[in-house]
């Protein structure tokens, strides 16, 4: 598992809105038996602006999408399958997402 790899949502309740999950956890953590992860939202569904580097804009598999990073939070690693794509160009973006959570900024 490698950070920023995006797998699809398990959740049969939720997968309709949130279709994707992103892997922000270091590798360095692969010990660990869960994995930190950010849904990524259908833009579309959400309406609205995002909100200005806590929710970036992402586009992935010709989509839109909001990194809904106030919805961060962990998954057993058994729940993530094979990873169907990579968000490891938008580091930055995630990252600065993640910083604005925590401090604001």
């Amino acid at each position: 598992m490698a950070q920023f790899d995006v797998y699809p949502n398990p959740s049969k309740t939720s997968k309709e809105q949130y279709p994707y999950l992103v892997d922000i956890q270091s590798s360095l953590l692969s010990e660990l038996a869960t994995r930190i992860v950010i849904p990524l939202g259908k833009r579309s569904a959400l309406g609205g602006d995002a909100m200005r580097g806590l929710t970036p804009e992402i586009r992935f598999a010709d989509q839109e999408f909001l990194l809904l990073t106030p919805q961060i939070s962990a998954i057993p690693v058994k729940h993530l399958k094979s990873p169907v794509g990579s968000l490891s160009h938008f580091r930055d973006q995630i990252i600065g997402a993640l910083d604005m959570a925590i401090t604001g900024v």
